[in-house]
């Protein structure tokens, strides 16, 4: 990669030396994992006792959950910290292999669930997961999706050096056919909307940051509605789910409406400041999917609006120093790596707050670092990890701005840190 962009006339080389990272990204990264932990630990119990009542057993304990979610919030951090201090570099030059090897684990994923492999978990119709019995399981569109937004963004950023962003034949062209293979193996074979809009978003970010016309994007953007409305035409389920919505409280059909109705119910009945933890009605057993999708409206009901209130502050700060940070990284493909994850964090939080409150329709898919499960939240940590590490290297640190940044002489923003740290740009 570093020889191709040389030929191109480019350079490896950044003007900003390494200083101290955002750690903003950290705190509330945090913060929102730490909410998700007291959640599992107040709705955990209920949720044991449905799953013990419907299936007659005694397996799951008061503390299954919480437990199972503080080991996953373990390891997020940990890949966190593994992520923000392997070389970026090196992710990179290996960006087509991570992407790959995506590609090959989905691949892998269908073919088992096609011969009814054991180490395929299928559910509902759809095999989405690899099976590891006492490990748990793994969902490979995560990490197709964290290799998606390594090789797009390389891919974009030799395209951008030379002024072809907006080329049809030798840009957008080929990254439709990139999104076309990753939405046949995730939206047709494993049935996962959701995944596959989070994948567009996080393209449509990167090619918006790397100069994509209104013209062509406006373009793009049809093609992408009329893309989505053939895979859902040719889905019942999403037919339904299409028709539920647009229906809304008219529905004739309240098995259909079930889930948006309790959704609403649960964060209606939290009121201002919530029932408290340990009080849910919901949690036990009316809403489905409980510590999953739904666990925005459990927070709702528990936390109230104040509590709400308090989630969307967090994540909006979190998307605000992602964009900050994208937009004052030199180096292009650092630029758009940022670019990707806000894509990433903010497809998630949209869709499924705007599923619970009734405003999109149901795509099942995870609230970032709250939703129970964990590869979603490695990968999502992961990717923030990758965010936190750049942020090291952007034009203008917050100590400068501090130190430097004056009215009296007219400058907006701190003394540019000039300096050695290798970079692609």
């Amino acid at each position: 990669m570093v020889e191709t962009i040389k030929r191109l006339g480019g350079t490896t080389s950044s003007a900003v030396r390494r200083h101290r990272p955002d750690y903003q990204i950290v705190l509330y990264m945090g913060l929102l994992m730490l909410l998700g932990l007291i959640v599992m630990y107040a709705i955990g119990p209920q949720r044991a006792h449905v799953l013990n009542t419907s299936y007659g057993t005694d397996f799951y304990t008061a503390t299954y959950f919480f437990t199972k979610q503080a080991i996953s919030l373990g390891l997020a951090l940990a890949v966190f910290i593994f992520i923000s201090r392997l070389p970026y570099e090196w992710l990179h030059k290996y960006a087509k292999h991570i992407f790959l090897a995506g590609i090959g684990a989905s691949v892998l994923l269908a073919l088992a669930g096609w011969a009814n492999l054991g180490i395929a978990y299928c559910s509902l119709g759809a095999c989405r997961w690899f099976d590891l019995g006492p490990l748990g399981s793994i969902q490979p569109a995560e990490f197709l999706k964290f290799g998606l937004l390594l090789f797009v963004a390389s891919f974009l950023a030799i395209r951008a050096k030379i002024g072809l962003i907006n080329d049809w034949y030798k840009t957008l062209i080929p990254a439709g056919v990139i999104m076309a293979i990753v939405a046949f193996l995730v939206v047709g074979i494993q049935k996962d909307m959701g995944t596959g809009i989070a994948m567009v978003s996080i393209v449509g970010s990167m090619l918006l940051i790397a100069g994509l016309n209104m013209r062509t994007g406006a373009i793009l953007l049809l093609v992408g509605v009329l893309s989505a409305v053939a895979l859902i035409a040719i889905a019942p389920h999403r037919l339904d789910r299409v028709a539920t919505f647009l229906a809304g409280d008219n529905a004739s059909d309240s098995a259909a409406t079930y889930h948006i109705k309790h959704a609403k119910i649960a964060i209606g009945s939290g009121g201002l400041l919530g029932v408290g933890i340990g009080n849910s009605v919901q949690a036990t057993g009316y809403l489905p999917e409980a510590i999953n999708d739904s666990v925005f409206a459990i927070m709702g009901e528990t936390f109230g609006f104040i509590g709400l209130l308090v989630v969307l502050l967090l994540f909006s700060a979190l998307l605000m120093r992602l964009l900050f940070t994208s937009d004052r990284l030199t180096g292009t493909f650092e630029r758009l790596v940022v670019a990707g994850v806000f894509g990433w964090l903010a497809a998630h939080v949209v869709l499924n707050i705007a599923a619970m409150t009734g405003v999109f329709p149901l795509t099942g898919i995870t609230l970032p670092l709250l939703s129970f499960g964990g590869t979603s939240m490695v990968f999502i940590a992961g990717a923030l990890g990758l965010a936190f590490q750049l942020s090291a290297y952007t034009s203008h640190s917050v100590e400068e701005r501090g130190a430097y940044e004056s009215s009296r002489r007219g400058r907006g923003v701190g003394r540019t840190r000039y300096a050695s740290r290798r970079s692609y740009r």
